[in-house]
């Protein structure tokens, strides 16, 4: 199949068969994921594997007992990783300029790019995918399990295997919404309402295919797919809660220094 085929199939895979993933072919996706372009060339990325089910079973709380976590045969974190570049430069005697936010936005950018290149790998080769925001948004809690050093923080990962399930494609929203020419071109109030019109029907039919959505819109009030991000699924609290976690997540990993 070709590329762009296969990209505009995508689907997120939350269901799979019980076959494991052959070494020769999972080894086979991340080498082509190590193939991706990096800031420098620094590759400031590491790929953490997860086959091992007790393991899988102890990242299914902090990744929101999400079942595809212990179902899928291979959980893939992708991880900001300065620590080996840090150790390199300690043991050649270069000075040492990677404690800081940016680092940390260069390799968080690193991981995602590879993450997305393994993901198309697999695809085409008949595997699917699901990616997790809990990744990072619980970053701190996985980031002990998988006993990652001080330079390593979990950006971005997901759940890999065959799928068993052949979902829906999920709307997107229009290209006129998100592609821009020369410079950014801003929305009049038409145009916003044009964008998400689409999104907000389907997306509104399928959160109420959940009991539980549908229970906390009764019960807050909720007239529509906005309203129901920001009051129900995407809350400030639980924003600045998290922002708060991950920042002084960042700070013990020795990526805050501001300082000289």
């Amino acid at each position: 199949m070709p590329v762009i085929q296969q990209i505009h199939q995508h689907r997120s895979i939350r269901k799979y068969k019980s076959d494991p993933i052959p070494d020769t072919l999972l080894n086979e996706i991340l080498e082509a994921g190590i193939r991706t372009s990096s800031s420098g060339n620094m590759q400031t990325y590491s790929v953490i594997i997860t086959r091992d089910e007790e393991m899988r079973s102890r990242l299914l709380e902090p990744h929101l007992n999400q079942s595809m976590v212990v179902e899928a045969p291979v959980l893939l974190t992708f991880c900001a990783d300065f620590h080996r570049m840090r150790r390199w430069l300690q043991l050649s005697g270069a000075p040492d300029n990677f404690d800081n936010f940016f680092s940390f936005m260069v390799g968080a950018i690193d991981a995602i790019l590879v993450s997305q290149t393994t993901a198309l790998a697999a695809e085409s080769r008949g595997l699917g995918l699901c990616y997790l925001g809990s990744t990072f948004a619980n970053a701190d809690q996985i980031g002990e399990l998988l006993a990652l050093p001080a330079n390593v923080v979990p950006v971005v990962g997901y759940s890999l295997g065959y799928p068993d399930e052949d979902p829906a494609l999920r709307d997107r929203l229009p290209a006129r919404g998100l592609l821009h020419r020369e410079t950014y071109q801003d929305f009049s109030d038409e145009d916003i309402r044009s964008i998400y019109q689409e999104r907000e029907v389907r997306g509104w039919q399928r959160y109420m295919k959940s009991d539980w959505l549908r229970s906390q819109v009764e019960s807050k009030d909720v007239q529509n797919l906005a309203q129901l991000y920001t009051k129900v699924k995407y809350t400030r609290p639980a924003y600045q809660q998290i922002s708060s976690r991950i920042l002084s997540y960042l700070a013990s990993q020795d990526f805050m220094n501001q300082k000289g």
